[in-house]
């Protein structure tokens, strides 16, 4: 709904299809935007063609040979670990993600996680997630590998390899093409030939298959800041700003926005709101940041956020310890006494492993997204003993 109210607000005052003016969002991490756009959602192939649409579908199995069965969308990453935690999946393969400390309700994540019958982690470090695997495969960073990341405006840019991965690291596409030609190989079937030679090779394959990534190549975005999508052929520029002439659709159209109800609101055991986010200091779940001398030196440890006028009723003291507690768990840590949240309202992160806000946070979903409610849940906060 708050997606779809800001759209509405862009169209109400003019603000598409011109220099300036557009919906960019802020997203959780670097590249995501070209994980989505690679069809790392369970709702369509890369491009965002539809898994339902018989023409996409029809592309694709003559390129691969073989693609799941089902037209129906898979499950969400929250909902994966739920089902691998009842054995309705019996393998997980997680891939640069540390699920035990950013999905809500980190002690059911955990346990999930412990009952997966098979569950497979590559990463470039040894992360709290990595803890219940039967198999961890190490992985390359951003450094040490080339390919491209896709920002939020729409734009590929190249990463170049600027060191060699240590030890056995690899590639994740090294090592995705390794497993797949082993399975491959025990199955006997011969569908695989994942023969790619470079990235620059699979990135031909993605413009083979996904219009708007048609006209990108490695060799043009060599001799350039990069490509926006769409750029469904080689000599076209790519798009600086859409809908300059036209809507994908035909017209431009206003959605009925409806107020929906938080699953979890403050009652009298409860009194007080959570909401979690991220700090400029640490990233995601510290398991890059909280390795660098930099980011630790500044931001060592959890804060909860609270207001003076909450902190005055509760007896909290600015950096003394506090107890934070939801009907899912509870947490220690320092308090911050701010002006920053509002009286009602506290704030923290899932940055810190010994502090975690996860712990407290709610899995009820978006009936329509599926992202949980990370910025709502009913908390209680009492001074501690230090």
């Amino acid at each position: 709904q708050n997606v779809l109210a800001v759209a509405n607000l862009a169209l109400l005052t003019g603000n598409i299809g011109l220099p300036g003016s557009g919906v960019n969002p802020l997203r959780g991490q670097n590249n995501v935007h070209g994980a989505c756009d690679m069809g790392a959602l369970p709702n369509v192939f890369s491009g965002y063609q539809s898994v339902s649409d018989s023409a996409a579908r029809g592309k694709f199995v003559k390129a691969w040979g073989r693609i799941p069965e089902s037209e129906k969308p898979g499950l969400t990453v929250i909902e994966m670990i739920g089902a691998a935690g009842s054995g309705k999946i019996r393998g997980l393969w997680i891939m640069g993600e540390n699920a035990a400390m950013s999905d809500p309700d980190a002690h059911h994540v955990e346990e999930s996680l412990r009952r997966a019958e098979f569950l497979v982690c590559q990463d470039i470090f040894l992360n709290e997630t990595a803890n219940f695997a039967h198999v961890v495969l190490p992985a390359a960073s951003f450094a040490e590998k080339d390919g491209t990341f896709t920002n939020t405006e729409r734009r590929v840019q190249r990463v170049r390899r600027a060191i060699d991965p240590p030890g056995e690291a690899r590639a994740d596409w090294e090592i995705i093409c390794e497993i797949a030609n082993r399975l491959s190989h025990i199955a006997g079937n011969g569908r695989a030939a994942w023969t790619y030679a470079d990235p620059a090779e699979i990135l031909q394959e993605i413009a083979s298959l996904t219009p708007s990534y048609g006209g990108i190549s490695f060799d043009r975005l060599e001799a350039s800041y990069g490509l926006q999508w769409p750029c469904p052929t080689p000599d076209h520029p790519g798009t600086p700003i859409l809908h300059t002439e036209r809507f994908t659709r035909g017209r431009g159209k206003f959605s009925v926005v409806h107020h929906v109800e938080p699953a979890e609101r403050p009652d009298a055991d409860y009194p007080l709101t959570l909401t979690t986010g991220r700090r400029l200091q640490q990233y995601h779940t510290g398991t890059m940041t909280r390795r660098a001398a930099g980011p630790e030196f500044i931001a060592p440890e959890e804060l909860v956020e609270i207001n003076p006028a909450d902190a005055a009723t509760l007896g909290v003291a600015d950096g003394g310890w506090v107890t934070v507690a939801s009907r899912r768990g509870e947490v220690r840590a320092r308090a911050w006494v701010t002006d920053r949240p509002r009286p009602g309202v506290v704030f923290m992160t899932f940055h810190f492993v010994e502090a975690l806000g996860n712990v407290l946070t709610n899995p009820a979903l978006d009936p329509v997204a599926k992202i949980p409610e990370y910025k709502v849940c009913a908390v209680k906060v009492s001074a501690a003993l230090n």
